[in-house]
């Protein structure tokens, strides 16, 4: 077949749309990545005669299954669960479990698909999975959320091993139901492997996996201010959520001398002119955490904050946003108040938190913009270094991750500049290079390994 019969774009799209009904979130993830990789392959017959494309967008498995459990009155409820196993290409699966009432197969399998490309930036062996369900630990007791994880890994686990498939945890999913779900596979398997990250330091757990998502979008926002000849002391940031990838987002933005406006939940967001520096970092951190209350309650305790009920913080000015919440919290409108309102970053610490028309905008006005795929892949990179001391049955120091961490999100930025870098150099489009980066190296291994 000549370069030139090839299916255009739009036609690729319409297949996956055609083959994927009313799954939205993947077609448009999908979409996002082919655009740069059509151009990228244009001239690359290898790729279009292995259809190696269009192999990476349909998942090897996607695994679904009741989930059924008793809640604190007696009653028997009903959940559905999902694993999504998008590519074992170039290491075992990886990818988080979601637990919210958003998670739907399509949601799974955008996160999935993302994920494949994100681990393979990362230089660490990984392929892409995620999976999660529709459960909503908020208001659940402790014992109904343990009753549901235990349930949940009973189906799941046949499908999950350390040199198969390791996830982590993700929205709803933090230490305390990794714990519920290692425990149950322990119980179930008799066998005590890495099969999960995000692990208590007590049983196998990292050290600071908690803040590796959030601390290391930063570090990549570092980089490209620097490489643009800018920096982070002095620099306004909004950053939209309040959970784990947030605050750290926050806490390291501080650290390195900027001034963070705001914070939010699906309430609202609050304003700080003021600055929400560590000690109101902290008291957030104890708000959602022991807590489990809502981000309205900041301005009880700090005068001069404002709470914007049902808004998202992109109309405060800044000079960088950090996207933290979840899939499609900017749209077009919002990126252009942005722009106009002189941001001139972006980091996504989110999956796919800025929707199409967003992206495009932030392209257009050549916003430094990193996807999430590279920005916010420190939390995977940092569960590929957990996988390494389960294996080899060690700990490293905090010191030690900290700087592969860094050095971890340098080479991903690296991998990015090489592949988006446009303009005669001066301008980087880091969605394109992240996107080509990641697909190359996934793309080459599946011809490697023939038609499987």
């Amino acid at each position: 077949m000549a370069v030139s019969d090839h299916v255009d774009l739009d036609g690729f799209i319409a297949g996956v749309r055609r083959r994927n009904p009313g799954q939205a979130e993947f077609v448009q993830a999908v979409r996002e990545v082919a655009q740069d990789i059509f151009e990228f392959i244009a001239d690359k017959e290898q790729y279009h005669r292995h259809q190696i494309l269009r192999r990476i967008a349909e998942p090897d498995r996607v695994i679904s299954f009741r989930v059924c459990w008793e809640d604190d009155k007696g009653e028997i409820r009903v959940q559905r669960g999902w694993r999504v196993q998008n590519s074992n290409a170039i290491g075992p699966y990886k990818g988080g479990i979601r637990f919210h009432p958003s998670v739907t197969e399509s949601v799974l399998k955008f996160l999935a698909f993302e994920q494949t490309f994100k681990n393979s930036l990362t230089g660490l062996p990984m392929g892409g999975a995620k999976g999660g369900a529709n459960f909503n630990p908020r208001g659940k007791s402790g014992h109904e959320v343990m009753r549901f994880c235990q349930s949940f890994m009973t189906e799941l686990y046949r499908h999950v091993g350390a040199d198969v498939d390791v996830p982590a945890g993700d929205i709803g999913v933090g230490g305390r139901e990794i714990g519920f779900m290692f425990g149950q596979y322990k119980r179930i398997t008799n066998q005590f492997t890495g099969v999960l990250t995000g692990k208590g330091l007590e049983y196998g757990g990292s050290l600071i996996r908690t803040e590796a998502t959030g601390y290391g979008a930063v570090h990549f926002l570092d980089n490209m201010l620097e490489l643009a000849g800018q920096a982070i002391p002095g620099k306004r940031a909004v950053v939209s959520g309040s959970g784990n990838v947030a605050l750290h987002a926050a806490e390291k933005f501080v650290e390195l001398g900027g001034t963070v406006l705001t914070l939010s939940d699906s309430d609202g967001f609050i304003h700080d002119p003021a600055g929400i520096d560590q000690a109101r970092i902290d008291w957030v951190k104890a708000l959602k955490g022991e807590r489990r209350g809502r981000i309205q309650d900041y301005v009880k305790e700090f005068t001069g904050a404002t709470f914007h009920a049902g808004g998202r913080p992109w109309s405060v000015p800044c000079d960088v946003a950090l996207p933290c919440a979840t899939q499609n919290e900017l749209t077009g409108a919002d990126a252009k108040l942005l722009v106009a309102n002189g941001c001139i970053a972006v980091a996504e610490g989110a999956n796919m938190p800025t929707d199409l028309d967003g992206v495009h905008v932030f392209r257009t006005a050549k916003t430094i913009f990193a996807p999430g795929k590279a920005a916010n892949a420190g939390g995977v990179s940092v569960s590929g270094l957990e996988m390494s001391q389960n294996s080899a049955r060690i700990a490293w120091k905090e010191e030690d991750l900290r700087k592969m961490l860094i050095d971890i999100m340098r080479g991903i930025h690296d991998r990015c500049v090489e592949h988006g870098a446009v303009a005669g150099g001066k301008y980087v489009d880091y969605v394109r290079g992240a996107n080509i980066a990641g697909f190359k190296k996934v793309a080459d291994a599946m011809l490697a390994f023939g038609v499987v």
